[in-house]
């Protein structure tokens, strides 16, 4: 029967009528929002900040990313030819029955009339800069070099015949274009790789969705999976590399984590709780955290139409955080008896209410930032504290309404704590110890270093990298990050551009810090340079000497000039619409609304980006397009806006802790999550740790729970020992979330887990600081006014 008292406590009953009303809600948008799939994303682009400030800039970055996002590359090995050739037909049977790729080519399928029309049409076009200037200058050499070429029986399958081409124009090109990588057609047309002895096949393919779709990085993973157990199986191997399968050990890998770290938290949180309160009752802490994660997830795809599997890997360290509401008044039953729900929060909602706006104020001000990535994590974490703490105060006191007897042992424990430390306060003055305090912190900021890199964000794949590095040494394709944005005033000022850049890149070859390069002005000339060499053609006509002496008719090589000089001059455009252009048709990008012209100079193999600095000077036009240093300028670039979008936020908090504590009381709050964060970076120094984006953001989330802690401290509900209880159960079910993410395959992830442990563990050890020096009331007895 419920005593007068009690139900003077109780809150209104329409409360938890109008959160179950609004909880019905937020499932029915959930539903909504998931009507056509998981809206889940694993496009790591999309956490990051746009740099490209323009379309063309933007246009240059998915051209270059295209091949990353939907290429997969097979090589195929069996020490039985024969073997071999049967097992990477088998494969390519299968990859072409799977339905997943739009092109699955194992073998060249050249239309030989084609390419020798094209020779024949464009082969003054074709022609290098070196053959150029060598037929104008000394056509008499010329002509001897291509004797030489008719009579070495090593200098064969020519496309073009020679009837067709007595001067080699056309036989010279065909030599010269550059065959980018170490894959080479064989005589059945076969795609094949020589390397150290060893003979792979080679299938290339590419599918119909990119590598952030959601299920087909999955779907192909599995499916090279079992072609690899396959070839295992015929006693071959099989090679494969694409971002399609980086892309899925990310996707597998977070949702991975996101569901152990969660379920591991969630699990041991509730079990130490069963320990304590000793009733199963006291499991319904659970719903904040589940109204917490609902609440997260559909704010974050309300705003971003989608929600981040690294946001749900953060998020799931929420469950935590979520705990800590219930656990304030929950922890007052080890004083405040006969225990009674409506009035232990009632007691609390001001401290509640307090640490809500404090933990939502610091997680909102890095939404503010220019990184999608935090502001996404931002929003999924301060609108889950919001859901969760409707949850905690509006529902959980009518579900927790049964009498409650926890463990006493913490209580004593809590007790000898404040003892030993007024003990410790007594012989050693506080200005000693905070000496102490910030020598330690200063010895470990003087090894703390910042760094941040790309592929931090990304979990470790140490078997795909070593395939992806086996299969560049194999077949020569080593793409890079880093290419060359080329614009000029018209084509053939842009193939000028290209071929200077192209002389200083060659600089770069030679020294082997570049594996090699594709510019537009390897395949075709300009069209001033074509005019020149139509010009020089009669000079051929006057060497012709030993071609006559070889039995060549002067009416022959005559009407072979005529044609050459009858011959239009044919444009980059059309030169990249043959089956030669093939390769540099991609860095293509067109004319633009101005009128202006672009191209791209992609590069293979290139061993320090620091090697490019300076290529541009003086090349009007041509620009360095390095996105990943880009990137960690922004990173270093976001920390510093970070940190002062954090001050702001501290500054707020200060104000708002101003109203219930003063000046005094409101500095000694905030102060302890400071010096909590200050510890915490003075640790990762001392262990030889990097500070990344994602660990300062670790640090500023400690700035907000820590004030939590010394909320909860100052305002001393039930005593100063219960209150050290209720700190540190909030400190371990935090831990048991964020502890876990340092063990997170993701280096970014990994180091915003431990940055986050280790705050707490200060945060924990400083609250008790945050009580007022003033003596404070007796506090209520366990026997507490009814």
């Amino acid at each position: 029967m419920t005593s007068p008292t009690e139900a003077a406590l109780r809150l209104p009953r329409w409360i938890p009528a109008l959160f179950l009303l609004a909880l019905l809600g937020l499932v029915g948008l959930t539903a909504w929002q998931w009507r056509d799939g998981p809206p889940v994303s694993a496009n790591l682009l999309q956490l990051l900040p746009s740099g490209a400030p323009g379309e063309l800039e933007q246009l240059a970055e998915t051209r270059m990313q295209e091949p990353l996002n939907r290429d997969l590359m097979l090589l195929v090995r069996h020490a039985d030819d024969v073997k071999a050739d049967a097992l990477a037909g088998e494969i390519t049977d299968t990859l072409q029955a799977s339905g997943l790729f739009a092109q699955v080519r194992r073998s060249v399928d050249a239309d030989l009339p084609a390419l020798r029309r094209q020779l024949l049409e464009h082969r003054l076009a074709l022609l290098d800069a070196a053959s150029r200037e060598a037929l104008i200058a000394g056509p008499e050499a010329f002509i001897q070099q291509r004797l030489q070429r008719l009579y070495n029986p090593f200098e064969g399958n020519a496309l073009v015949p020679v009837e067709q081409d007595w001067f080699g124009i056309a036989d010279l090109a065909q030599r010269q274009l550059l065959q980018p990588g170490n894959v080479q057609a064989g005589l059945d047309g076969h795609l094949t790789a020589e390397y150290q002895g060893q003979r792979w096949a080679v299938i290339h393919a590419r599918t119909h969705g990119d590598a952030f779709d959601d299920s087909l990085p999955l779907q192909v993973e599995r499916l090279v999976t079992e072609l690899r157990d396959r070839a295992n199986a015929s006693q071959g191997e099989l090679l494969a590399a694409g971002g399609l399968l980086y892309a899925a050990h990310g996707q597998r890998q977070a949702r991975e984590e996101a569901s152990l770290i969660g379920s591991i938290s969630l699990i041991a949180s509730l079990g130490l709780l069963h320990l304590l309160f000793r009733t199963p009752r006291v499991l319904l802490v659970a719903l904040p955290v589940a109204v917490g994660a609902l609440s997260g997830a559909a704010a974050c795809i309300a705003l971003f139409g989608q929600i981040h599997v690294l946001t749900l890997v953060l998020g799931a360290s929420l469950v935590g955080v979520s705990i800590d509401f219930p656990l304030h008044y929950l922890s007052k039953s080890w004083t405040l008896q006969p225990w009674h729900s409506h009035r232990a929060l009632r007691l609390t909602l001001p401290g509640l209410f307090l640490a809500l706006a404090t933990n939502v104020i610091g997680y909102l001000a890095m939404a503010f930032t220019s990184f999608p990535a935090l502001s996404q994590v931002a929003v999924f974490s301060a609108a889950g504290l919001a859901g969760a703490f409707a949850c905690a105060t509006c529902l959980l006191p009518w579900l927790l309404s049964a009498p409650l007897q926890p463990w006493p042992a913490p209580l004593g424990w809590a007790e000898r704590w404040l003892k030993l430390r007024r003990a410790l306060l007594g012989r050693i003055p506080t200005p000693w110890l905070l000496a102490a305090f910030v020598l330690f912190c200063t010895g470990g900021l003087l090894q703390v270093s910042f760094k941040d890199d790309m592929r931090q964000w990304v979990s470790r794949a140490p078997a795909l990298q070593e395939q992806a590095m086996r299969i560049g040494e194999i077949t020569g394709f080593q793409p890079t990050s880093q290419y060359f944005l080329v614009r000029a005033a018209s084509t053939d000022e842009l193939l000028a551009s290209q071929e200077a850049l192209a002389t200083r890149l060659d600089d770069l070859v030679a020294e082997r810090k570049l594996s090699g390069y594709l510019a537009l002005s390897q395949l075709a000339a300009p069209t001033a340079a074509q005019e020149n060499l139509q010009l020089a053609l009669p000079h051929l006509l006057e060497a012709s000497a030993p071609l006559l002496a070889l039995g060549v008719s002067k009416g022959q090589l005559e009407n072979e000039l005529a044609t050459l000089q009858a011959q239009s001059i044919p444009t980059l455009k059309q030169v990249l619409a043959g089956p030669l252009g093939e390769p540099w048709r991609p860095l293509w990008l067109g004319s633009q609304q101005d009128g202006s012209v672009a191209g791209l100079v992609s590069l293979q193999g290139l061993k320090d980006s620091t090697a490019l600095a300076g290529l541009t000077e003086d090349l009007a036009g041509v620009s360095l397009i390095d996105r990943p240093a880009e990137l960690n300028a922004l990173f270093a670039d976001t920390k510093t806006q970070a940190a002062t979008l954090k001050a702001i936020a501290a500054a707020l908090i200060l104000l708002l802790l101003c109203l219930p504590f003063g000046w005094r009381g409101a500095a000694r709050c905030l102060a302890v999550p400071l010096l909590a964060a200050l510890g915490s970076l003075a640790c990762l120094g001392w262990l030889g740790q990097s500070l990344t984006l994602f660990g300062l953001f670790g640090l500023l989330l400690v700035t907000a729970i820590g004030v939590d802690y010394a909320i909860l401290m100052r305002e001393q509900v039930g005593g100063a020992a219960v209150s050290l209880v209720g700190t540190l159960l909030a400190a371990t079910t935090t831990w048991l979330s964020f502890g876990l993410l340092a063990l997170s395959s993701t280096p970014a992830v990994s180091n915003f887990g431990l940055s986050v442990s280790l705050g707490l563990l200060f945060s924990f050890l400083l609250a008790p600081w945050a009580i007022s020096s003033q003596p404070q009331p007796k506090a209520r007895s366990q026997h507490g006014a009814t």
